[in-house]
């Protein structure tokens, strides 16, 4: 699949994006540029669960309703989420109103913080299973290996609304794998972020605090 060409600025772009002003911005600036900030990593792993059935652009058009209702998705303020917030939030329309996927970012929460203080940051789990350097990306595929081991991962750690698709819209989105058309302006802009990323140290076993 060829990119597009048919934006405003005459720049080619991925075959995903519509001519909007806010739908540029977020393709030519966020995604698929590498992110290793724990709260950031935490709003787009709980969106992209949001987004499951539903198209990007409407849980773009809601973002700071988002950030609104689930406190700027502090995971220590989110973790301490009760049936009062769940309620608020379920009365919102300015979200996507689902008690499951509402229940289930307050539980990635305080999973998040148990992440953290065993791994050191999300970061650091998270960017182990980043898409291998050189392997080649396949336009329009929904998981790949990396995401099926995430996603089992993340489950096992009790985390929830983490499938692998979701979990590969996830990877996409925060740079660990450059999913960019070839032909797409950002990609070489891409690559290049992705090669200059420090990746977050990972504890060494020695580091981390007895259990």
């Amino acid at each position: 699949m060829n990119a597009k060409t048919d934006f405003p600025d005459g720049l080619a772009r991925c075959g995903w994006v519509d001519t909007s002003t806010e739908y540029m911005a977020y393709h030519d600036t966020e995604w698929g540029r590498p992110q290793g900030e724990d709260r950031a990593l935490f709003e787009q792993l709980c969106l992209e669960g949001f987004q499951s059935g539903l198209s990007w652009r409407t849980i773009l058009n809601k973002r700071q309703a988002f950030r609104r209702g689930f406190a700027d998705f502090d995971p220590a303020k989110v973790a301490r989420f009760g049936e009062k917030q769940v309620l608020a939030l379920l009365a919102d329309a300015g979200i996507v109103r689902h008690r499951g996927k509402i229940e289930a970012v307050i539980n990635n929460a305080a999973r998040a913080l148990e992440m953290i203080e065993k791994e050191g940051s999300l970061a650091a789990f998270f960017w182990r299973f980043e898409a291998p350097a050189g392997a080649p990306s396949i336009l329009g595929a929904s998981t790949s290996e990396q995401s099926l081991a995430l996603s089992k991962a993340l489950k096992k750690l009790g985390w929830k609304f983490v499938g692998p698709t979701t979990v590969y819209a996830f990877m996409q989105s925060v740079g660990m794998v450059n999913d960019h058309n070839p032909g797409c302006h950002c990609h070489a802009l891409s690559e290049k972020a992705r090669k200059d990323f420090k990746r977050p140290a990972v504890r060494r076993p020695a580091d981390r605090r007895p259990a």
